[in-house]
């Protein structure tokens, strides 16, 4: 029996994946300097996977000036980013259904809290679990389990929401039911653990969903 819907956040609610990639590409234009978008493709959704955005620039750049552009163009971006298609339709028909409802996210709750309410989002989940509740980060499953913790659930009739490589491979360690919306910076990746995989959110119903998990 279908119980809980739980939804990563970055990229899936809202893309701010592609979002952060296009501050990212943009800073590079700004300063003349050639960028590699599938540099940073490969290191979407991994917040513990250390690596240099700025490996483009001269040695002597300064990085934390650069870092605090990136934060500016970024934050500007995603805030007008809008809500993904299918997502907004889909929480109400689970509120309205009784579902319990959850975020798993890789990003800190200041980072998904202050997104969700701005988008008037943030009532519809009756539990968030963060980055900074956990001790590892995905692909590992502890904001997944954290959800779950919060829920009161076990996994069963769970189903977990991702676009990710490693948030879904979290959410499959957590053996969790695993249905992945690619964005576009993601969709051109493989999901060995997607139960399911769908274009976007909008492609999802609840009876989908009751007929492939329980």
């Amino acid at each position: 029996m279908l119980r809980a819907l739980i939804f990563d956040f970055d990229g899936l609610i809202v893309d701010t994946e592609t979002v952060l990639i296009d501050a990212w590409a943009r800073l590079h234009e700004e300063d003349n300097v050639p960028c590699r978008r599938e540099y940073m493709h490969q290191i979407v959704g991994h917040t513990d996977v250390a690596h240099d955005p700025w490996i483009a620039y001269a040695p002597e750049a300064d990085r934390v000036a650069l870092d605090e552009r990136y934060r500016r163009i970024a934050r500007e971006l995603t805030l007008a980013a809008p809500v993904r298609p299918g997502v907004r339709a889909l929480l109400d028909a689970a509120r309205a259904a009784g579902l319990r409802l959850a975020v798993a996210s890789n990003s800190s709750h200041l980072h998904v809290d202050g997104h969700l309410a701005h988008r008037g989002l943030l009532s519809l989940f009756d539990h968030i679990a963060c980055r900074d509740d956990v001790a590892r980060g995905k692909p590992e499953p502890d904001v997944y389990l954290a959800a779950l913790q919060g829920l009161g659930l076990n996994a069963d009739g769970v189903v977990a929401f991702e676009d990710s490589v490693p948030g879904h491979e979290a959410a499959a360690r957590a053996r969790l039911h695993v249905v992945v919306a690619p964005n576009p910076s993601t969709a051109h990746f493989t999901f060995p653990h997607a139960h399911w995989q769908v274009p976007s959110l909008a492609d999802v119903t609840l009876t989908q969903l009751r007929q492939r998990f329980g």
